[in-house]
């Protein structure tokens, strides 16, 4: 049963707080469970959110193409959730996560593995030619 608190914008379904799915989608931070280093920032719809929480594997919606993916699908670099967030709003999402592999399509550890001048500070773990 959902059951919407309008004071307060949370809703619950089976004890679960809902997002507040703006445009159909929330806002998703991923983290490293172990070293709290930021990953990724996807976006999530109703699907993906609850696909992730049944499976405990990363879910998300991709803008670009228009459909739903889970994080590793491809390429084997899986998200392994071990815990969501959700912040007071309920319209931001923080997964902590294992990653297994990398988390980056250009095979970087985490998506955020350059500095603004373009000097790269972060650990490239594979190269995407031998994945994609």
């Amino acid at each position: 049963m959902l059951i919407t608190v309008i004071a307060t914008s949370v809703r619950m379904n089976g004890g679960v707080i809902q997002p507040n799915y703006k445009d159909g989608l929330v806002h998703v931070v991923v983290q490293d469970v172990s070293t709290n280093e930021v990953l990724m920032c996807a976006y999530m719809n109703e699907e993906a959110f609850k696909l992730t929480l049944e499976t405990n594997i990363a879910h998300y919606w991709s803008r670009s193409r228009k459909k739903l993916w889970k994080k590793g699908e491809s390429s084997g670099h899986l998200q392994k959730v071990h815990e969501v967030l959700i912040d007071c709003d309920c319209d931001d999402l923080l997964l902590r996560v294992e990653q297994i592999g990398g988390a980056c399509h250009t095979g970087y550890r985490s998506c955020f593995y350059r500095r603004i001048d373009g000097e790269v500070v972060g650990e490239k773990v594979f190269e995407p030619s031998e994945v994609y």
